[in-house]
């Protein structure tokens, strides 16, 4: 079946800085003409095995002009990778503090984080609650309450990966990238499939094949146990207001079974200071790709509001 090519309405520009000794990519949307205290830079952090280019159908459903920034993060898209075997979260917030100074020095922003970028965006806000005006998360559910006892079968785990080479798949055409990005995600139009496919991957001149534009050391485990009272504690000291958002189709348990359980995850949330709520209709896990009108009239709301 045939569809219509995606041509996006805003074009965005690739922007390359040094980040802590990284040569880091973002794309950019709008001049710095567009920003005044009341419509500061917009900061847009993807998730896990995600680029910034993922958040172009949103940016193009934003109905007013505004200056928006989306950064690749560490080991995916265009930024470089730290040539590590290995991944720690607070790195993650290291090169987001970095990436402000860069971007704006000296005002608050608003940032908005999707899943992996959701978890970050809220432990920064609590960390340097000076730096964010608004924030939104967009399903950054966190992890599961990871039990002490877990810690030696966790190293074991991470030393036995450590011996192991990891490998990200392959594929023979950019249709097949788009083909796979649709069987992660059937609510993705095709166009969009197609478009997102080459910014998801490039193309390897040895091989000829498209492979992922992320690295492969991001699959081994985190040996480091996710503790949940130390980042309550970051989330508590949030001053911006928050806007959680999900979508209708959103499972969890898909991925926790029962090891996180919605109350639990209520009660975290349920500690952040100044919280608001939506729920996209029709959407998924990836709700910015399912819904992307949706979502950027709940911005415009929640960006402009006093």
């Amino acid at each position: 079946m045939t569809h219509d090519a995606y041509t996006p309405r805003r074009i965005a520009r690739s922007e390359f800085i040094d980040v802590r000794g990284l040569r880091y990519h973002a794309r950019v949307w709008g001049d710095v003409a567009l920003v005044n205290a009341e419509q500061p830079p917009l900061m847009l952090l993807h998730g896990w095995m995600d680029v910034g280019a993922s958040f172009q159908f949103l940016v193009d459903a934003l109905p007013g002009e505004r200056r928006v920034i989306a950064p690749d993060w560490r080991g995916f898209g265009l930024t470089a990778s730290p040539a590590a075997d290995s991944y720690w979260f607070p790195d993650y917030l290291g090169d987001l503090d970095a990436l402000l100074d860069h971007f704006s020095p000296a005002q608050p922003v608003d940032l908005l984080g999707h899943s992996m970028g959701g978890n970050a965006v809220m432990i920064y806000a609590g960390v340097r609650p000076a730096r964010v005006r608004r924030l939104v998360n967009l399903e950054g559910f966190g992890l599961p309450r990871a039990l002490p006892a877990l810690a030696p079968r966790r190293y074991a785990a991470w030393l036995d990966e450590l011996k192991q080479a990891q490998r990200l798949s392959d594929y023979a055409s950019l249709a097949k990238v788009a083909e796979r990005l649709r069987k992660n995600n059937p609510r993705l139009a095709p166009e969009r499939a197609d478009w997102l496919a080459p910014h998801w991957s490039r193309l390897d001149a040895a091989s000829g094949r498209w492979v992922i534009q992320g690295d492969a050391a991001h699959k081994r485990a985190n040996p480091v146990l996710y503790r949940d009272e130390e980042v309550l504690a970051c989330w508590e000291r949030i001053e911006a207001g928050v806007l959680w958002v999900e979508g209708s189709e959103t499972d969890v348990s898909k991925y926790w079974g029962d090891r996180y359980p919605r109350s639990e995850f209520e009660a975290r949330i349920a500690r952040v200071p100044r919280l608001e709520r939506a729920v996209l209709d029709n959407a998924g896990h990836m709700l910015h790709h399912d819904q992307p009108e949706a979502l950027a009239a709940h911005l415009e709301r929640f960006l402009a509001a006093l």
